[in-house]
């Protein structure tokens, strides 16, 4: 029985973007570990037949003792285990995890879901963190990337080379299934809903700024926000927002789909995504997409087809194109939404994504690279 090893930062990056990939090691028989910090919710795996290894991991933390602390809990589950393969995602385990199946020699596939703040706001630490990544991805037997800009980026940088073995996927997809096509809501009231974390990078503020705007102008209009708050200034800043009418704030949900189908528009006006998998979950319930005209979310949009592309940390370019929204007919809103779910089967089915893990973690083992 072959063992496959997942280094994740938190129970949500596997269960909501790769539990099928995981179900899907599982029924081909294969041993599944995942590393992950303790969580209630970690159980779910477990039922499904996981190992999990309990590893503490400070997603944010710049604290350069817990994070020697982590190499060396990658470096003893590694050598626990002796995996065939190991498996990375986001950047700490991506670079912590890499150093530790370098050191213990063992193959592994590496998945760049994001640059990160680090890179995104030009860090201090971007240095160090290049460094450690060019260490961390030198021995990669494959690196996935989410959208060729990311590529590049890496390439640039020197973190990868063209010895490297890469791979490009459309993202993480969308279980079309659960996401399933919805009819546009009623044009009466205009729902604008931005689903993800809260925090800068996601363009929050310029969502706010925007929709504070739009309420003044327009009656018809309503802006929600949904996602946990990952930056605590933002706190009070929702509150007062929605004490003044501008915003719905429906904190951290497990319905999306449902929020979403009740919706007239997404909107993830972020400086820069993996793949966008929110907007690909928007796309798949039939919603017309307004994002930011950069990597990861321009892949998800075809300007003035299935939604709008606005400047990147611009408010007034946001706010323009989202008047632009609400001044089409309905029959264009639902036009643009029929457009959006054709694209998501087309391009963002999940199953395309897991296939090409699967074929990768077989080449990789099975030919001994």
């Amino acid at each position: 029985m072959r063992k496959v090893l997942i280094l994740a930062n938190h129970f949500i990056t596997i269960y909501a973007f790769r539990k099928e990939l995981v179900k899907e090691l599982l029924e081909h028989g294969n041993e599944v570990y995942l590393a992950l910090p303790d969580s209630k919710e970690n159980i779910y795996f477990e039922n499904m037949g996981c190992k999990i290894i309990e590893t503490p991991l400070d997603r944010r933390g710049t604290n350069p003792v817990s994070d020697i602390k982590l190499l060396f809990q990658y470096i003893r589950v590694i050598r626990d285990i002796n995996p065939d393969i190991v498996l990375t995602y986001t950047i700490k385990p991506n670079t912590y995890g890499g150093i530790a199946s370098r050191i213990c020699g063992v193959k592994t596939i590496h998945t760049v879901t994001g640059l990160g703040s680090v890179y995104i706001q030009e860090m201090w630490q971007k240095h160090i963190a290049v460094f450690l990544n060019r260490i961390a991805f030198k021995s990669a037997s494959k690196i996935v990337f989410l959208n060729e800009e990311n590529k590049d980026f890496y390439k640039q940088l020197k973190i990868t080379s063209s010895t490297h073995n890469t791979l490009i996927v459309p993202g993480s997809g969308v279980n079309l299934e659960k996401f399933k096509y919805q009819e546009q809501p009623s044009d009466e009231k205009i729902i604008f809903t931005f689903v993800g974390r809260v925090l800068r990078d996601k363009g929050i503020e310029e969502y706010l700024s925007a929709a504070k705007r739009l309420v003044s102008m327009y009656n018809n209009v309503g802006f929600e926000v949904v996602g946990f708050v990952d930056e605590e200034r933002y706190i009070n800043l929702l509150e007062q927002y929605e004490n003044a009418g501008i915003i719905n704030y429906l904190g951290k949900r497990n319905d999306i789909p449902n929020i979403m189908a009740k919706s007239s528009c997404i909107v993830l006006p972020s400086y820069g995504e993996g793949r966008g998998t929110v907007l690909q979950e928007g796309a798949a319930i039939g919603r017309p997409l307004i994002t930011c005209d950069t990597y990861g979310c321009k892949d998800n949009v075809d300007d003035g087809y299935n939604g709008y592309l606005c400047d990147v940390a611009n408010a007034e370019s946001l706010k323009n194109v989202m008047e632009k929204f609400i001044k089409l007919s309905m029959e264009e809103k639902v036009l643009m939404g029929k457009r959006s779910r054709e694209k998501a089967e087309r391009e963002f089915d999940r199953e395309i994504v897991v296939h090409a893990y699967i074929d990768e973690i077989n080449k990789i083992i099975n030919n001994g690279e």
